[in-house]
């Protein structure tokens, strides 16, 4: 399988129309984690608001991608649609369906239909089962009995996922990592999914396995035509894989929107920053000089205690009064092209190009650059 990660942007699965029909659906989707302390220790104090609004839909066979900074959300998201964690509030809709707090007997009807890929995938298959078990035991959990048995099709899927079938009865800790994700994988395809949450999946493994990992799941969207909400913080493999793009930040979507349309003319602050870090390799002197540079200063503030207004002010070189006194709403912009949803009240230019000066937020890297020049 190839390991090159440089095919244009626009070739593969990804440029398949925009698909009508809606698969997930989810509306002002909210997780706080409440802190509890003092003494007996059972009062509530506080709240962990990793998720705070989040409002976004996938459709039959679309992949989207989930981006932003480790800390921001991404991963408490897919955790929320796959119901492995329990909303605070907001809604969830799959396939027509209200599964937001559909109950363990609500929920055994759509389960096979929505699996996940974890991160980590030394961490995510257990050692003490081997590999047919791990992948089989899906089928005997929903009682499916394909045809020809359930080993006859661990198999199909050892060799779809580009492993031999004759791996079936070893253990996890003899594959590498690159191959324990595949093994992850063929156990989310076990119980053929409409729809696959892919949690950082290439984020532990190598560049070079990362690139046979994405392919691998960009050849399994193709034939099989399963959706894909695809969670990362690398831009560079989200733009190779996903349809359409929503950037988090702290808890909210900040902008969402095509991919040509995020990756070359986007209008949220925090979107150019993103974009503007992410690395460009170039054999010619001076490549990559064209493109803007950002700098931002400082952490991701506290989900214990946001800012108040624009959740991004605290950071942005944009921000004035208004950011702090009221929430931009997520809303289609002027110039920007339908489905292009941006939350930020003074937007930025639709483009990438250098600027005459570079934003630099940091104060002592500025003043250590003023002292070269």
């Amino acid at each position: 399988m190839s390991d090159n990660l440089t095919l244009p942007a626009q070739q593969g699965p990804a440029d398949a129309p925009s698909p009508t029909e809606t698969l997930l659906e989810v509306q002002d989707l909210t997780k706080h984690f409440p802190i509890y302390g003092g003494f007996p220790f059972k009062r509530k104090v506080g709240a962990v608001q990793a998720v705070d609004g989040v409002s976004l839909t996938v459709g039959v066979g679309e992949s989207v991608g989930l981006v932003g900074e480790s800390g921001c959300g991404k991963s408490t998201t897919g955790r929320l649609i796959t119901r492995l964690l329990e909303p605070t509030g907001g809604k969830i809709t799959y396939a027509g369906r209200d599964i937001t707090h559909a109950s363990r007997k609500e929920l055994a009807p759509v389960r096979s239909e929505i699996q996940m890929i974890f991160q980590d995938p030394y961490s995510s298959l257990n050692p003490r089962q081997t590999v047919g078990s791990i992948i089989k035991s899906p089928m005997e959990v929903n009682g499916i009995e394909p045809a020809g048995g359930r080993e006859k099709k661990v198999r199909e899927l050892l060799e779809l996922v580009g492993l031999n079938p004759e791996h079936y009865n070893r253990f996890p800790h003899e594959f590498s990592g690159g191959q324990r994700q595949r093994i992850g994988v063929a156990r989310a395809l076990a119980l053929e999914p409409k729809l696959i949450v892919a949690d950082e999946p290439v984020s532990a493994l190598d560049v070079s396995i990362q690139a046979q990992v994405v392919n691998l799941l960009q050849q399994v969207q193709k034939e099989l035509g399963i959706a894909f909400l695809f969670i990362a913080h690398d831009l560079a493999v989200v733009r190779h894989f996903s349809q359409r793009v929503a950037v988090m930040y702290l808890g909210k979507v900040v902008e969402v929107g095509d991919r040509d349309s995020i990756y070359t003319r986007p209008r949220h602050p925090y979107t150019h920053a993103l974009l503007s870090a992410v690395p460009e390799i170039g054999i010619e002197d001076g490549a990559g000089e064209g493109r803007e540079r950002i700098r931002l200063s400082g952490d991701v503030p506290s989900p214990i205690s946001p800012p108040s207004g624009c959740r991004f002010r605290t950071r942005c070189w944009k921000a004035q009064d208004k950011c702090a006194t009221e929430e931009p709403p997520l809303v289609q912009l002027s110039g920007n092209r339908a489905g292009h949803l941006t939350a930020c009240h003074f937007p930025e230019e639709p483009s990438i190009e250098a600027r005459d000066e570079d934003v630099v937020m940091d104060p002592a890297l500025k003043a250590l650059e003023e002292d070269a020049d």
